[in-house]
Order: structure tokens, then C-alpha cells, then sequence
């Protein structure tokens, strides 16, 4: 199984059934504080974790897209992944979510780019989109510190708990992209 890496810290690997436990535990024990901004981990449970695995791999297996654990020193502490690739428009949509505890210290930005770099580098496409509700600012500025531009709001985009939120979409084009690397490669 490959790995993609960010730096010394920061390491992307594809979910396999050796992290459940670990991704399980991860997600109930920051259930109040994950569910503002994902309404799935409310009612989440391990046999909820062992299934989007499963669909993880199979996922990576039709060379649709991937998740993968974000570890932080060797230790779990998100998911970052590609919904559906769509190889026929070479598009995909970037999602992710990390541990509160270690929020702050640019582990998102760092897996993000890393992902960025996979996407256009690697597997060649040529549009990757973020999408957030307006009001999750921290993973709206992890779009924005990348060079992502804020394309629109999409009103009531989403239930989320007890009411409908908008969501910001972000889009970014692998000539951008380049641009971007090549003036960071600079500094």
C-alpha cells in the first residue's frame, strides 16, 4: 500500500482495516465537536466506520478516488479524501476533517497540499473542488491558504443538526496550481 507524504510530521495513508479501532475512537471521542460540521458522526458506530472502509477500499480498488488517515507523528488524527473522480472531466472534490485537539498546528494545510500535488501531479486532472459551510471558517482558510478561489454560496446547501446551512465552494484549476508551486518553489 503506497503512502504519500507531506513532510516529517504529516504522512497520508489509505484506510484498511487496521484503523478502525483507532478511526472509531477517534470520531466518538470528539463526537459533540465533529458533528457541528459533520452530520454523520452523530449517529456514527463502529460498524458505521467498518463499512466506509470497506467502501474506502473498494473506492481505491476502482480507481474512483481515495480516503486516507491523516497521521501526525505516527498517530491517526483525520481523514482526508477524494470524493468520486470523475476521469471523464479529470474533476474531483477534496473533503477532510481532523481531530480538534491538534487543529491549529497546519496539519490540514499540509495534507490538503499534499493531496493538491496528487491530484494534478500525479493523477493529472485538472479541477479539484472544496466545498464548506459558510460558517466553518477553519476549513474554508484551508482552501484559501492553498489558492483556492471562493467560486459561490450555495444557499441552504446542507441539514445540518437542526437547520439548513449555506455552503462556500472553492475551486481550483491545475494551471493555477502550478503557478502557485512554482512561485512557493521560489520563495
Amino acid at each position: 500500500m503506497f503512502e504519500l507524504i507531506a513532510d516529517e510530521e504529516v504522512a497520508l495513508k489509505p484506510l484498511s482495516y487496521r484503523e478502525v479501532p483507532a478511526l472509531y475512537a477517534l470520531t466518538d471521542r470528539h463526537r459533540d465537536r465533529l458533528s457541528v460540521w459533520l452530520p454523520w458522526v452523530r449517529r456514527h458506530t463502529l460498524t458505521d466506520t467498518y463499512a466506509f472502509v470497506d467502501q474506502s477500499m473498494a473506492q481505491l480498488r476502482r480507481n474512483e478516488g481515495f480516503q486516507a488517515g491523516i497521521f501526525y507523528r505516527g498517530t491517526l488524527v483525520g481523514v482526508i479524501g477524494y470524493h468520486r473522480i470523475d476521469w471523464e472531466n479529470k474533476k474531483t472534490s477534496l473533503g477532510y476533517w481532523l481531530d480538534p485537539t491538534v487543529q491549529g498546528r497546519g496539519i490540514m494545510t499540509r495534507a490538503a497540499r499534499t493531496m493538491v500535488d496528487h491530484a494534478f501531479f500525479h493523477l493529472g486532472l485538472n479541477r479539484l473542488e472544496i466545498r464548506a459551510a459558510t460558517e466553518n471558517t477553519r476549513s474554508r482558510r484551508v482552501a484559501e491558504r492553498l489558492g483556492f478561489t471562493l467560486e459561490g454560496i450555495i444557499r441552504e446547501a446542507e441539514w445540518l443538526g437542526d437547520r439548513f446551512v449555506d455552503h462556500a465552494v472553492y475551486g481550483l484549476l491545475a494551471r493555477e496550481w502550478k503557478a502557485y508551486a512554482e512561485k512557493e518553489r521560489a520563495r
